[in-house]
């Protein structure tokens, strides 16, 4: 390339010290992506909800989670209503449950019962919902970005079917 006139060297001159900007942009640091990726993630949803085998031929993401619930919703209040809750306290027809569901596709449950609950043995009605709450088929758990994480909710679960 033949450069004639001074105008021509002050054009490549001006070229190559605008192009220079994009050699001194700085790239982030992996600890930076890494928070910016961490920020974007929505932690309080799954990309998959635990589910049993036999939810796991359902189609969709929203009916894969009510048949996990449904279904654990009925082998709960199938382990309980052999029991002696009805019997020993009449008035309770509802017990909320909170159910944790961990990485291992180990089970806990937890009743949980209002501050005001005075009119229940709740150590008692815990020792009976440990008893019974036992044996469940193996859960999956809840999957985010291809991990298997702990997940919680609370159930409310029917003693008393009139």
């Amino acid at each position: 390339m033949k450069f004639n006139t001074l105008k021509h060297y002050y054009i490549l001159l001006l070229i190559l010290f605008s192009s220079c900007q994009y050699f001194d942009k700085q790239l982030p640091s992996e600890k930076e992506l890494l928070q910016k990726e961490l920020k974007s993630i929505n932690w309080k949803e799954v990309d998959e909800y635990p589910s049993f085998v036999d939810c796991n031929k359902v189609e969709g993401k929203i009916e894969r989670q009510k048949c996990f619930f449904q279904f654990l919703t009925e082998l709960i209040q199938e382990k309980i209503q052999i029991d002696t809750l009805s019997i020993l306290y009449p008035e309770l027809d509802t017990i909320e449950v909170k159910v944790t569901v961990f990485p291992n596709s180990r089970i806990q449950f937890e009743p949980l019962f209002p501050k005001d609950s005075v009119t229940y043995d709740t150590v008692k009605i815990d020792s009976i919902l440990k008893r019974r709450l036992v044996g469940f088929p193996k859960v999956n758990p809840a999957i985010k970005r291809g991990i298997p994480v702990k997940t919680q909710f609370i159930l409310p679960v029917i003693i008393k079917v009139e």
